[in-house]
């Protein structure tokens, strides 16, 4: 940079300069980057980088018609929120995934009536583009209202009651848990239960149907309890399994959270870990790894989740046809089991 560009703003002139391409290229960039390539793209981003250039959002915005930012939306209490790592984790993702884009992430919270109305509201004010949806239960209100109003948006996992009208970025749900199975039984437990999420969730519906089948004809429903996704939910159905099926080697839960609280449970109840019994659960969010022991589970690639949610979602946005994106779930071995 010369002198003269150091003592002013910095303009797409220079951008381009830097980056050796076109102005438009550098346009197109900072607009989203469609037809653009990747290696013009890095440039421009270095570019950008390097020369400290500054968007002008509202200007944008008046030249597109668009808000140029997205809404992180958790329909759950606002507590959830600091109590499940996941959510942090995607909305950590989405946050880098549009700041590479130029773009602003709002986050929005709905685990009640007057929260959803106040969301719907502010979304169909124009003040963003579209929304990620998080954490839905079937035939969640908000859906039904997003969908009245237009208001482009993805799930994260399957919308139960909504899937063939909204786009989701989810893991192999049903897959995960297969694999899991297969890896408690590999290392000889034959008395396998699972502590199952909420079945209004896609977590709780599809992960206990891929527990079912890879039992097959040896499934118990005595061997199944429920929780909510939360450590003492976890808590509780450990204790409700142990009374109920005492000779229990095993215990797969749905969410790393639940099997935390498995394991205290199995704690106070003098059961070692993986001695006695094997203890597995799903998410990967950071927490399993500093467990006592750490715990064995399933990773869900979280950063590429939200990666995808925002390029799906600005990619309806742009007008693009509806699709929805299925990503593998990896077993992640430690010594819970």
């Amino acid at each position: 940079m010369t002198s003269e560009t150091e003592r002013r703003r910095p303009t797409i002139r220079d951008v381009a300069a830097a980056a050796g391409v076109s102005r438009g290229t550098v346009s197109r960039v900072i607009n989203g980057g469609h037809w653009v390539s990747p290696d013009a793209r890095r440039a421009v981003d270095q570019a950008i980088r390097t020369t400290g250039y500054r968007v002008n959002r509202h200007a944008r915005s008046l030249v597109t018609g668009r808000a140029n930012s997205l809404a992180f939306l958790l329909t759950e209490p606002q507590q959830r929120l600091f109590a499940d790592p996941t959510f942090a984790i995607l909305l950590r993702g989405a946050a880098a995934a549009l700041d590479a884009r130029s773009m602003t992430l709002v986050l929005l919270v709905a685990g009640n009536e007057a929260e959803r109305a106040n969301v719907i509201q502010y979304v169909t004010a124009g003040h963003v583009d579209g929304v990620l949806l998080i954490s839905t239960h079937e035939n969640e209100p908000l859906i039904a209202s997003l969908l009245d109003e237009d208001i482009p948006a993805v799930a994260c996992g399957i919308p139960l009651g909504y899937s063939d009208r909204v786009a989701s970025v989810s893991v192999d749900e049903a897959g995960g848990a297969r694999t899991m199975v297969r890896h408690l039984r590999s290392s000889g437990r034959e008395r396998i239960a699972m502590i199952a999420g909420p079945l209004d969730t896609p977590g709780g519906r599809y992960r206990l149907a891929g527990y079912q089948e890879e039992l097959g004809d040896s499934f118990d429903e005595r061997l199944v309890a429920y929780g909510d996704y939360s450590a003492a939910s976890g808590a509780a159905a450990m204790a409700e399994l142990l009374d109920r099926m005492p000779e229990v080697d095993a215990v797969f839960a749905a969410s790393d959270l639940m099997a935390s609280g498995a394991l205290t449970t199995l704690r106070k109840s003098g059961r070692r870990v993986p001695d006695d019994i094997a203890v597995a659960g799903f998410d990967d969010s950071g927490l399993a790894a500093t467990l006592d022991p750490p715990l064995t589970t399933m990773h869900q690639p979280f950063d590429r989740i939200s990666s995808e949610m925002v390029s799906v979602l600005l990619d309806i946005v742009d007008g693009a046809p509806r699709r929805s994106v299925t990503l593998p779930a990896e077993l992640v071995v430690r010594t819970s089991t």
